[in-house]
């Protein structure tokens, strides 16, 4: 019997069992947005979306369109409704309603703002034209860290890679603006643009702020950021989980990169007692030293003050608003437009997508929830998964490339995948942040040092597997090789990635490609190198590694031979994670839809 022949007669026998439930499922298949000028066998994407493309213009404040930025921009309208409702209402002091409604109307406040100007920043910029010598600018770096201003070291608490159940501070490579080394490195015209709008840029934050820097300031910081780029990993080293792993002892870490006062450094961000430490990016550091020795110091000084003008200038008034977007957004993103504030608004208390809570994130998410994601969708969700799982399981064990001893690793690993649906079950507890509906700025610094005591105060204490890297009001998905698990918000479970009201097949289509997709990242370049509680660990043989190697080669090579642009070729070993699970999730999602049948 065909597959075809045994679908149909698998839904005929459904229909006959319980006529009401099909009656009610729909296809679930919006064909309004076919091209059916286009053959399928000659443009698929095409032939599925060319009418919506025609008809759909990308929106102004916004580079590009899709799926998952149609969801968003519906998630933010009801995160709209819910924070303007918490802000039109009367709420008792420190509770999370007060705290929502007031932060946004601070940010919404554009009078007193305006009134403000660069005001809330002057202190600040008073303690950096105090710095005296280059142990006060190593001090003050530290001390930024606890003040969300950037700086050429990166200082971060995350899980231990060699260890999951423990905790890890981390440094890594920072303190360039542009959004990767090539921007400062490569010659063509594209990115020396961007390197004369990054100058134009500094400039004009400087004169706004009414800094008096010479004329040659702006140029020297792009110089020094330049060093700063040419010393950095390129991203595709950074994907490498084992030579990222470099574990000192603090005394250590002292004498390896020696020009460097750790002790001040760790000092002023509030971790003195830090007894050991990962080093990211070795070879950076060592780089580091020199050019923070041969750096005047009074050209530190106007880097960090340009470098807290940058952090802080969406808070400020609209000439800084306005030259913020005119460089990252427009000049960087291709982004024509800026967003209406009330958006800016909703992100900046809520979070904006991927990794970011804003400031109050779980806040509005536990009313998200509340208002908008059904208990009926989880359970639904938790069957499309299992059958994802199983259709894994059955590929793994039909490969013919791999050994019965990998197999064996690589099933643990799969039958430890821990799932989380719809919310996290631990809310973010913000008792200890206060909000003012007249302080924007003093808002974003308070919640600024808040998020940074709750990642150091993890230090020392076992790790909360509890915890979510999004909110459920983001619409993405993710999985956290450190934990072995695959989380999907809520905001992404409704058509047409889910929909619990139409057939089985556009869900397998929609959301299991998405789990798919997560599942995979398990196993790509990057998750198989973690086994199955997480640990960087390799649990392959030499000849199952090799072969593997030259799979994905193929799938480098393939992907390498696209031209994204005119003269512009795709990264193949930069999207190699991303190819493999886009790939992987596709064919495993038809695979577990075909088992669900049975």
């Amino acid at each position: 019997m065909s597959i075809r022949t045994y679908q149909a007669f698998v839904v005929c026998l459904l229909c006959l069992a319980s006529e009401t439930f099909c009656a009610e499922l729909t296809s679930g298949i919006d064909a309004k947005g076919f091209d059916r000028s286009v053959r399928p066998q000659d443009d698929l994407f095409l032939h599925v979306n060319g009418e919506w493309i025609l008809h759909t213009p990308i929106p102004d404040d916004k580079s590009n369109y899709g799926s998952f930025l149609v969801l968003q921009d519906e998630a933010l309208l009801k995160q709209r409704e819910i924070i303007e409702q918490a802000a039109a209402e009367k709420h008792p002091a420190g509770s999370d309603k007060q705290k929502v409604g007031d932060f946004y109307r601070s940010f919404m406040d554009e009078e007193h703002i305006e009134q403000l100007g660069v005001q809330p920043l002057r202190e600040m910029l008073a303690e950096i034209d105090d710095l005296a010598d280059l142990r006060s600018v190593i001090t003050y770096l530290g001390r930024g860290q606890t003040l969300g201003v950037g700086g050429p070291i990166g200082f971060y608490v995350d899980q231990d890679d060699k260890d999951s159940t423990r905790y890890l501070a981390a440094i890594i490579q920072s303190g360039t603006t542009l959004p990767d080394r090539d921007y400062y490195l490569e010659e063509d015209e594209k990115y020396a643009a961007a390197r004369q709008a990054l100058q134009d840029y500094i400039g004009r934050l400087f004169q706004l702020a009414g800094l008096d820097a010479a004329a040659d300031v702006p140029a020297n910081i792009v110089a020094l950021e330049k060093k700063l780029a040419a010393a950095q990993w390129p991203r595709t080293e950074l994907r490498n989980a084992d030579k990222r792993y470099n574990k000192f002892v603090v005394d250590d870490l002292a004498r390896e990169f020696s020009k460097v006062d750790w002790k001040a450094f760790f000092a002023a961000a509030e971790v003195a007692e830090l007894n050991e430490v990962n080093v990211n990016t070795p070879s950076f550091f060592v780089e580091l030293q020199s050019i923070l020795q041969e750096t005047p110091v009074d050209l530190w000084k106007w880097y960090l003050k340009f470098n807290l003008l940058d952090s802080y200038a969406p808070a400020l008034s609209k000439d800084f608003v306005d030259a913020h977007f005119e460089l990252h957004r427009k000049q960087l993103a291709g982004v024509p437009q800026q967003q209406p504030r009330w958006k800016r608004a909703v992100e900046a208390t809520a979070g904006s997508g991927a990794g970011s809570f804003g400031v109050l994130g779980d806040s509005v998410g536990r009313l998200y929830v509340a208002e908008h994601f059904p208990p009926q969708a989880k359970d639904q969700m938790e069957t499309l998964v299992d059958n994802l799982l199983r259709a894994y399981e059955v590929s793994i064990q039909d490969l013919t490339w791999m050994t019965p001893e990998t197999k064996q690793k690589a099933m643990e690993k799969l039958k430890k995948i821990r799932t989380k649906i719809g919310y996290t079950t631990k809310w973010r507890d913000y008792s200890k942040l206060e909000i003012k509906p007249d302080d924007l700025l003093g808002n974003l610094l308070r919640s600024g040092q808040v998020e940074y005591h709750r990642m150091i105060d993890k230090l020392g204490k076992p790790v909360d597997r509890e915890e979510w890297g999004m909110t459920p009001q983001t619409v993405n998905a993710y999985y956290n090789p450190s934990l072995n698990e695959i989380v999907f918000p809520a905001a992404i479970l409704q058509p047409p990635f889910f929909d619990p009201n139409v057939e089985n097949a556009v869900n397998y289509g929609g959301i299991g490609a998405v789990i798919g997709h997560e599942i995979s990242h398990g196993f790509d370049d990057q998750g198989s190198k973690y086994d199955g509680d997480g640990n960087l660990e390799n649990w392959w043989t030499e000849a199952d590694s090799a072969a593997f190697k030259k799979l994905t080669q193929q799938l480098v090579n393939q992907f390498s031979s696209y031209e994204a642009l005119p003269d512009k070729r795709v990264n193949g070993e930069l999207t190699l994670g991303e190819n493999i699970a886009d790939l992987s999730g596709m064919s495993i999602a038809y695979k577990a839809y075909i088992l669900s049948l049975n």
